[in-house]
């Protein structure tokens, strides 16, 4: 039986989940929990260069089913060396995407179907999820222009930017928002929808209610 806690920050382009996962973190460390964060596609160097291949804007042009063979093994990988690891050692898992994101862009957004995408899910990662999934929403024309502030602030402190999905049309976002939408309705227990254009501490108030008592449930 899994002793930690999994969570998961989800969301299309600029709603800010690397600030609110951040201020959680600190947060729970604060109070004397052993937490790791860690992201998608990334957190071991098989994965890492699996994100170099995908995300950055000279990626490539991968056709939407090899995305998603592409990010089930980088999953396979993280989860298999560094969440299920972590968890056993009762540590709190913060991860900056998941699986909703494959459903998200890949499924909504480019086509795919969503019951090879599930079918790929169970063999790599036998029905492993999330505990708590939180998603930022935004209007995906706001979140945009967000994103490209972002990166125009990071333009001569990256080599190379991850910006490939930024670059698609406004009806590949439009359908990712509704993607994850539509995750967050089928499992209300485990996603949370948080509206993203809030004041950055109201997020993180709502995020610290909901976390707070599934950490409660756990001690």
């Amino acid at each position: 039986m899994r002793k930690g806690l999994f969570i998961t920050f989800e969301g299309g382009e600029g709603t800010g989940k690397t600030t609110q996962i951040n201020r959680l973190a600190q947060a729970l460390t604060q109070t004397g929990h052993k937490v790791i964060t860690t992201r998608e596609p990334g957190g071991t160097p098989e994965a890492e260069a699996i994100r170099d291949m995908v995300v950055q804007r000279d990626a490539g042009t991968w056709t939407p089913l090899a995305e998603v063979l592409l990010f089930f093994a980088a999953r396979l990988e993280l989860v298999s060396k560094i969440i299920k690891p972590a968890l056993d050692d009762t540590k709190i898992v913060i991860c900056d995407r998941f699986s909703d994101s494959t459903v998200a862009y890949q499924g909504y957004g480019h086509g795919v179907d969503l019951e090879t995408i599930k079918q790929l899910s169970t063999l790599t990662l036998d029905g492993f999820k999330p505990d708590i999934t939180i998603i930022l929403d935004i209007d995906p024309k706001e979140g945009l222009e967000r994103s490209d502030r972002r990166l125009a602030a990071e333009q001569f402190q990256v080599k190379q930017r991850e910006d490939r999905y930024e670059q698609l049309d406004i009806e590949f976002h439009k359908r990712l928002r509704q993607g994850f939408l539509d995750i967050a309705a089928k499992e209300p227990e485990r996603c949370h929808v948080i509206d993203a254009t809030q004041d950055i501490d109201a997020i993180s108030g709502q995020v610290a209610d909901i976390v707070s008592k599934a950490v409660g449930a756990t001690d």
